[in-house]
């Protein structure tokens, strides 16, 4: 399994930015899928944005226009830019990895956007 260590989460104001990173394994790192999902209390994980070793992205509906998910391929590192944020947008973030399904995850990182 990928090893996968996020940083970047915090307490920010409605209309604020925060950057996600996600530092992965070296080797998983160039396979597979690796990508941004969150969950807030009482409620599913959801798919937040994803990134392919070619780098084509797909993102969830609730942040397409906000939230710009990209790699480092020389610090095997993804980053979740994400501005215009909205208190709904308050959940602990994970990264992800894997191939037909997410079969790694990080610790996950909290993020809380206060109105």
């Amino acid at each position: 399994q990928a090893q996968l260590v996020e940083s970047g989460g915090g307490l920010v104001q409605a209309g604020g930015s925060l950057r996600l990173s996600c530092a992965a394994s070296g080797r998983f790192f160039s396979s597979g899928t690796l990508g941004w999902y969150r969950q807030a209390p009482g409620k599913q994980r959801e798919m937040v944005a994803q990134i392919t070793t070619s780098g084509a992205t797909h993102y969830g509906d609730s942040v397409k226009g906000r939230f710009t998910i990209s790699r480092d391929n020389g610090k095997h590192t993804v980053y979740l830019q994400m501005n215009s944020l909205k208190p709904e947008d308050t959940a602990v973030y994970y990264c992800g990895h894997g191939f037909f399904s997410v079969n790694s995850w990080g610790q996950g990182t909290q993020v809380t956007v206060s109105s």
